[in-house]
């Protein structure tokens, strides 16, 4: 199931912000993605789990 790259930003006016977090390993331009229990990086394997 494929996810447009334009619903992973929020336009307010002027200003044009993310919903989704970069990876701390990774930096700009990899994406965590979001699990129900997790967020993980698909390239690294970088995990952060929710409380």
């Amino acid at each position: 199931m494929a996810v447009k790259r334009s619903s992973y930003y929020t336009v307010e006016g002027d200003s044009v912000t993310m919903k989704k977090r970069h990876c701390p390993r990774c930096g700009p331009g990899v994406l965590l993605a979001e699990h129900k229990d997790r967020l993980a990086c698909g390239k690294c394997g970088y995990t952060e789990f929710k409380k």
